[in-house]
């Protein structure tokens, strides 16, 4: 498989930068599962490094260097973690490709936070058949929680879109009585479950979707989209879709003189750049008010200032990720997940098996996540697997995201 110059870059740096490139001569390699010897723990996965999602390439970014920071401190039982990053360019198929390499060339004991619906989507039944965990995807697609029986080696990670979409409903229905809502959505299981969720929200309420537009990842632009909903007459902007295209829906909407309510799903308001480019001459006009909710610490949120996970996640990037934005939730997200793959490697013993990490993560109960918010619990058990269920709504005030209110649950059924 041929790879683009920015991946070969990342993959290799991040393997360079750990001090590990392949087993050295004379580890000693373990007797079972690929991907783990007496020093290392080889975890693969795809991500965004170019193309119209390559902003969530900072997920990656702050896992490795969250990895780098567990190696300099001791690693897992004495292994150290190798985490090699493929660039699929948000695209279905080159994950598919660059997954297969990690399992069948580079031997990965497992494929660890994948971004995007379409992309896992595109490897489940693969990773599946091979017996190959396919751990915290990078994605509130429903179906990770909901089919966790027939993809036993599927875990999702964050809450589902679902439950985003939710949230949202049941915020309008009680703050908006009447409101008519315009939804663009990105055209995959995330953004469908966003709106089914939504509407979910809304029911037995007098607030209605009264129009819905999806747009493809590959799309030029969303200009039809936008003009078609504002034509419908909506107050209310529900913006479901990635930080590029989220850009743009504000700057059309303005252009075009309207000016609806608006929240906007967190897989957007993440992305540090997304809010402040969206606004007009950094004036915030087009954007003040947004509504979204977050389950990460935010580290541009001045209540964090002194939080000790915080200032613990700053000199993290600072070390092991100089130059990359630390204003950038998406980093933040990146080390939660990472440190929930630590936790559960540890709970899954020294003698390490692909069975012993699945049986960890299929009864996880980790409250002490220093990068979620305060209260938000992170656990399976049985039939549930969505291991975060909690979120909190947030406001677009002034320059900056402010939070609000208290934690929301949601339970997909």
């Amino acid at each position: 498989m041929s790879r683009k110059p920015a991946l070969t870059c990342l993959a290799l740096a991040a393997a360079l930068a750990l001090g590990v490139t392949a087993a050295p001569a004379g580890t000693a390699r373990s007797a079972g599962d690929p991907g783990v010897t007496s020093t290392s723990i080889l975890l693969g996965g795809t991500s965004p490094l170019s193309g119209p999602a390559s902003a969530h390439a900072a997920v990656a970014r702050g896992a490795e260097a969250y990895f780098r920071y567990v190696n300099a401190t001791g690693g897992v039982h004495g292994r150290k973690i190798v985490y090699e990053v493929l660039d699929d360019a948000s695209d279905p198929a080159q994950s598919a490709q660059a997954t297969r390499r990690l399992v069948e060339q580079d031997r990965v004991f497992a494929v660890f936070n994948s971004f995007g619906s379409a992309q896992n989507l595109a490897v489940r039944d693969y990773l599946n058949a091979q017996k190959v965990p396919q751990l915290f995807v990078a994605s509130g697609a429903t179906t990770w929680g909901r089919d966790y029986a027939q993809y036993p080696y599927t875990t999702g990670f964050q809450p589902s879109s679902e439950a985003e979409g939710w949230v949202y409903g049941k915020y309008l229905a009680r703050t908006a009585p009447g409101a008519k809502i315009a939804v663009l959505f990105q055209s995959d299981d995330d953004g469908r479950d966003l709106l089914g969720g939504l509407k979910k929200g809304i029911r037995r309420s007098r607030v209605k979707v009264v129009a819905a537009q999806p747009y493809e990842v590959t799309a030029s632009d969303v200009g039809p989209q936008i003009a078609k909903l504002k034509s419908s007459g909506a107050d209310t902007l529900a913006i479901f879709a990635t930080p590029t295209f989220a850009r743009e829906a504000y700057a059309l909407a303005d252009k075009l003189g309207w000016k609806p309510k608006r929240v906007i799903a967190s897989a957007a308001s993440s992305d540090a750049d997304t809010m402040r480019l969206a606004s007009a001459s950094g004036s915030n006009r087009i954007v003040e008010g947004t509504v979204s909710i977050v389950f990460v610490k935010d580290p541009t949120d001045p209540s964090w200032k002194n939080d000790r996970a915080i200032r613990q996640y700053r000199l993290i990037m600072k070390r092991y990720a100089p130059g990359a934005s630390i204003d950038d939730v998406d980093h933040v997200y990146g080390m939660a997940v990472a440190w929930t793959t630590v936790e559960a490697l540890k709970r899954a013993g020294k003698d390490l098996t692909r069975a012993s990490l699945l049986k960890a993560v299929d009864n996880l109960d980790a409250p002490g996540n220093p990068f979620l918010l305060p209260g938000i619990a992170l656990k399976t058990a049985g039939a549930d697997h969505y291991p975060i269920e909690q979120m909190l709504l947030r406001r677009w005030q002034k320059g900056s995201w402010k939070s609000f209110g208290g934690l929301w649950g949601y339970r997909v059924s």
